[in-house]
């Protein structure tokens, strides 16, 4: 290490920590500033030095040494020079293929995708990234083939790969098969914030799919769509989106269940709901928002804990209060701010 070059730093710094901190050692002093001074007085100029042993290079210093950030042009070009070298890196390819697709060369960015996946033949994302590509070089940007084909792969093994998803879905619609395009995007909505702009989107797309079809929704793909079109909640409002789903073995008590509840209450408080939804059975599997606004009482709401159960339940009767054969499940405790889809399962029977 260049001491002269630690002692002169260590000084600089020494000298300007004096210059900004000496307003601050003026009348009225206290003990804690004085020491915080202190310890910013000493502790900095022997930071800089440990900072300089782990990263420090007195070269950089020297203005030559800085360059400018390379040009697309150039990254590619040592992209290139990296693969003479090392070909069988399907990082590198990787990243000469987005190189390439941010430089709008889809058959080039195809190519290199094509070149990672023969080291990465299960890669979900280089799958996906080769048929988003390869579909720009095609006549009308269809999705069909072999981009379909190593998209329904990809989905194979990821299956909520949303840019997977969001792009079979395409492939559907372009291919007219519209109840494959709503039934595909259904899913991606699954996956994404209620109410957010992206699931807003896609539910646009749902609709005019829905719309060219002439289909008629089922009322599970209703409930999603629904809850993707909703207004987003007022800021710092609480917002559970909960999936509710029915164990198998119960489906054939299903006909006798004709309402569905979905709610949230205090797991240390009392029975009474924060937050309440009904829907009919018909709707599940169900997706639904819990919110401030389906509170039993102003000031008795999801807003007013920090954590809920949140529970739901088939009920015969259409009454709340749950009753024997009455079918339900729950979940949690979950934080209310947690952010996360809650997964309910319905796989009892209430005695």
């Amino acid at each position: 290490m260049n001491v002269t070059f630690v002692a002169a730093s260590a000084l600089l710094l020494a000298l300007a920590l004096a210059i900004v901190l000496w307003p601050l050692l003026r009348p009225p002093r206290r003990r804690g500033l004085l020491a915080l001074c202190a310890l910013l007085a000493v502790g900095l100029p022997l930071a800089s030095v440990a900072v300089y042993r782990m990263v420090g290079d007195p070269a950089a210093l020297d203005p030559a040494a800085l360059r400018k950030p390379l040009t697309l042009d150039e990254a590619i070009t040592q992209l290139k020079a990296q693969l003479a070298q090392n070909g069988g890196d399907a990082d590198l390819w990787t990243l000469l293929g987005q190189a390439y697709g941010a430089k709008n060369e889809p058959a080039k960015a195809a190519d290199a995708f094509a070149h990672a996946l023969q080291y990465k033949p299960d890669n979900a994302d280089l799958l996906v990234a080769w048929a988003q590509a390869d579909s720009l070089v095609q006549p009308r940007h269809l999705i069909t083939g072999e981009a379909r084909a190593r998209l329904e792969r990809a989905l194979a093994v990821d299956p909520t790969h949303q840019r997977g998803l969001w792009l079979l879905g395409i492939s559907d619609f372009q291919l007219g098969r519209y109840a494959g395009a709503v039934a595909t995007w259904t899913r991606l909505l699954k996956l994404l914030p209620p109410g957010s702009g992206v699931a807003r989107g896609v539910a646009q797309q749902v609709r005019l799919a829905e719309q060219r079809g002439a289909l008629t929704l089922s009322p599970a793909q209703s409930q999603v769509l629904t809850a993707a079109l909703a207004p987003p909640v007022a800021a710092g409002g609480p917002r559970i989106v909960v999936h509710v789903s029915l164990d198998p073995r119960l489906a054939q008590r299903l006909g006798n269940q004709r309402t569905l509840f979905v709610f949230a209450r205090d797991p240390s408080g009392p029975p009474m709901p924060l937050a309440v939804a009904r829907l009919p059975a018909s709707s599940l599997p169900a997706t639904v928002v819990l919110t401030d606004a389906m509170g039993m009482t102003p000031k008795f709401d999801l807003s007013s804990v920090k954590s809920v159960v949140i529970g739901a339940r088939l009920s015969a009767s259409g009454q709340a209060l749950p009753q024997p054969g009455d079918l339900e499940g729950s979940a949690g405790p979950v934080a209310v701010d947690g952010g996360k889809p809650v997964n309910v399962r319905i796989d009892r029977v209430v005695h």
